[in-house]
C-alpha cells in the first residue's frame, strides 16, 4: 500500500512541486505577510541578507583555496607518477563525446586537445556518440574517425535512436554509448572496474595532464569504485566574442565552479566528469527520461550505495565555451534557454524525496543532508535577486504604520549595507578571474582590464534576466506540469 502511494502520479507531482511552490512563497512573502506581520518579514530579509553575505565570503574563500591548489598541482608530473605504478597499465579510458548538430570544427578542437594528452599509455578510446536523427552524423563520424584514428586505441561510433520512453538530451545519448562500451569491454575481456568513463561535452578542452591526473587519483583512491572525478569547466574559450553584458555571467559561472571544487562533502560534478564503468552498470547507466544528467547520475549512485558515493576534485582546469550564436539577440535567447535547462535540475528534488522514502538501507540523516544541500542550491537560484534587491522596500511601502517604527525605517538601510559589504567580494572575484586567465594563457590586454571591473556593475540586471527569471520559469513549469525540451546550446 505504501509503495503504491509513493509511486502514484499525484504523490510524485506533489514531491516535484514542493520546492517550486516554496520558491513562490518566498518571493511573494513581503507582499502577503507585510500587512499583518511586517516585523517577521523584516527579520526574514535581514537574515537572508546576512546569509548571502556569508555565502559571498565563503565563495571567495573557497575559490581562492581552489586556485591555490590548482597552482600546486600544476607542478606535479602525474604521468611520471603513474609510470611508477604497475596497476596503471591495466586502466582503460573511454571518452564519450555526446553531440548533436555540433560544428565539426568544434568537435575537432575538442578531440585535438585529447590527442595532446601526456598520458603515457595508448589505452584511450574515443566514443563518438551521435544522434541518429542528425542527417550529417555519419559523414561527421567518418571524417573524425579517419582524421584521429591513429591517436586512439580505437574509435567507437554510436548512433542513439530516441525511443518513446526517452527524453532527448545527453542522458539518453550517453546511455546508448555507455551500453555499447560495456558490450565492447566484455567482448575484449577487459575489467569494468579498471575501465574509466569520461563524459566530455562537445566544447570541453581537456588540459594536457587530465588523464594522467585522473588515473593517479583513481589508483590512490581507497574507494574508487563509488566515486566520480571532476575538474572545473571554466567558460573562457570564446570570452571576447561574447556581448559585453554577457561576459559577466561567464566570469561569475567560472568563479562559482572554481569555489565549488573545494566543497568536499557537497561536491557534485557538473558538465564534464569521469567515473568507472562498473558503477555505471550497477545503477543501469543514466536515467533516459531526464534532462539535467550530471547531478542526477550522482543521485542515482547515492541512493543506491549511500555516502560511499562522492565526487573527488581534480585540481586542474577544463576550458569550455560560453553561449555565443553570432548575433546578439540570438545569443541572448540561447543563453536564457541554457539557464532554464540547467535550472530544470530542480526536478532532482522530487526524485530525491521519492528515493528518501524508498531507500531504507541508507541512513536517514545522510539522505536528509544531501536533499537539504540540493534544495538550498535550487532555492537560492530564483529567489536571491528578489530578496536582495526589492524585498526590503516592500514592508514599509505596504504597511505605513511599520514604516514609522525603528525597524521599518532601518530595514532598507540595513539591507543596503549588508549587500554593499557583500559586493566588496567582487574585487577578489576579479583578481581571481585575471589570475586564472594568466594561468590558462588566455590573452588579456591591459586596456581590457577596466572592462573586467566595469562589467560587475551590470550584475543585478544580468542576474535577473539570465539567472533568476529563467530559473523561476523552470520552477513554475515544473509546478504546473509543463515540461521543457532539450535545446542544443549554440556555441560558434
Amino acid at each position: 500500500m505504501k509503495e503504491k502511494i509513493i509511486t502514484s502520479g499525484f504523490f510524485l507531482h506533489f514531491l516535484d512541486g514542493i520546492l517550486p511552490f516554496l520558491t513562490w512563497v518566498i518571493i511573494t512573502l513581503p507582499l502577503w505577510l507585510s500587512p499583518f506581520h511586517p516585523a517577521i518579514v523584516a527579520y526574514f530579509i535581514i537574515t537572508f541578507d546576512v546569509y548571502f553575505l556569508y555565502k559571498s565570503i565563503n565563495t571567495a574563500y573557497l575559490a581562492s583555496i581552489s586556485y591555490k591548489n590548482i597552482i600546486y598541482h600544476s607542478k606535479i608530473s602525474f604521468f611520471k607518477r603513474i609510470q611508477r605504478r604497475n596497476k596503471a597499465k591495466n586502466i582503460n579510458h573511454f571518452i564519450i563525446l555526446p553531440n548533436y548538430k555540433e560544428l565539426i570544427t568544434t568537435l575537432e578542437s575538442t578531440i585535438s586537445a585529447i590527442c595532446n594528452s601526456d598520458y603515457p599509455y595508448k589505452k584511450i578510446y574515443l566514443v563518438l556518440a551521435f544522434e541518429k536523427r542528425e542527417n550529417e552524423a555519419e559523414i561527421k563520424a567518418k571524417k573524425l574517425k579517419s582524421k584521429f584514428k591513429a591517436f586512439f586505441k580505437n574509435i567507437i561510433i554510436s548512433y542513439h535512436e530516441l525511443l518513446p520512453n526517452e527524453v532527448a538530451g545527453k542522458a539518453s545519448n550517453q546511455t546508448t554509448a555507455a551500453k555499447l562500451v560495456y558490450q565492447y569491454v566484455k567482448e575484449k575481456n577487459l575489467d569494468p572496474k579498471d575501465t574509466m568513463i569520461t563524459i566530455c561535452d562537445a566544447d570541453s578542452r581537456f588540459p594536457k595532464n587530465y588523464f594522467s591526473y585522473l588515473t593517479y587519483e583513481f589508483l590512490r583512491d581507497k574507494n574508487p569504485l563509488y566515486h566520480f572525478y571532476w575538474a572545473p569547466v571554466l567558460l573562457y574559450n570564446n570570452f571576447w566574442k561574447l556581448p559585453f553584458f554577457l561576459r559577466i555571467q561567464a566570469t561569475l559561472a567560472s568563479i562559482l565552479r572554481l569555489a565549488f571544487l573545494s566543497k568536499k562533502e557537497n561536491l557534485i560534478q557538473i558538465s564534464t566528469y569521469s567515473t568507472n564503468l562498473w558503477l555505471l552498470k550497477q545503477i543501469n547507466f543514466w536515467d533516459v527520461d531526464i534532462i539535467p544528467e550530471d547531478w542526477h547520475i550522482y543521485l542515482q549512485a547515492f541512493f543506491t550505495f549511500g555516502d560511499k558515493v562522492k565526487t573527488i576534485p581534480l585540481f586542474t582546469i577544463i576550458n569550455s565555451d560560453a553561449v555565443y550564436s553570432g548575433k546578439v539577440f540570438k545569443t541572448i535567447k540561447n543563453r536564457y534557454e541554457q539557464e532554464k535547462r540547467w535550472a530544470w535540475g530542480v526536478s532532482d528534488i522530487g526524485y530525491s524525496l521519492k528515493k528518501f522514502f524508498t531507500t531504507p538501507h541508507i541512513n536517514m540523516w545522510t539522505k536528509l543532508k544531501k536533499i537539504i544541500f540540493i534544495a538550498e542550491s535550487h532555492l537560492l537560484w530564483p529567489t536571491s535577486f528578489f530578496i536582495l534587491t526589492i524585498s526590503a522596500s516592500i514592508p514599509p511601502l505596504i504597511n505605513p504604520v511599520f514604516k514609522r517604527t525603528v525597524l521599518g525605517f532601518l530595514l532598507p538601510q540595513m539591507a543596503g549595507l549588508i549587500l554593499t559589504i557583500a559586493t566588496l567580494m567582487l574585487f577578489l572575484y576579479t583578481y581571481l578571474d585575471i589570475k586564472i586567465r594568466q594561468k590558462m594563457k588566455h590573452k588579456i590586454s591591459i586596456l581590457s582590464i577596466p572592462l573586467l571591473f566595469i562589467q560587475w556593475f551590470l550584475l543585478p540586471v544580468i542576474s535577473f534576466f539570465f539567472s533568476s527569471l529563467p530559473s523561476l520559469e523552470a520552477h513554475t513549469r515544473l509546478l504546473l506540469k509543463k515540461k521543457i525540451e532539450y535545446k542544443v546550446t549554440e556555441k560558434l
